[in-house]
């Protein structure tokens, strides 16, 4: 019975780091595809397999390398004249 009881823990620990990994996948695949704008199509792809095939780690290598560097941002254009207007590109 030890044993059992054993093997049913493990395979919940399993099941929720599988969930965080899908949800670290889509993140990035999100991320790259929707906020990512400036980035290069060739680097979008690169990251997309990246996220796929190391999941976990490969979010965190995403983060360190992608957003927490803000590589591909858009720098925020302040509206000092008029704050209340609009912001027109």
């Amino acid at each position: 019975m030890m044993g059992m009881g054993m093997f049913f823990a493990l395979w919940g620990i399993g099941v929720i780091l599988w969930i965080i990994s899908l949800g670290s996948m889509i993140w990035v695949i999100y991320d790259v595809l929707t906020k990512q704008k400036a980035m290069p199509d060739v680097e979008k792809v690169i990251w997309i397999i990246v996220a796929l095939f190391l999941g976990i780690i490969g979010a965190v290598v995403y983060y360190i390398v992608v957003k927490a560097s803000h590589k591909y941002e858009e720098k925020q254009v302040d509206n000092i004249e008029n704050p209340d207007e609009p912001i027109v590109f």
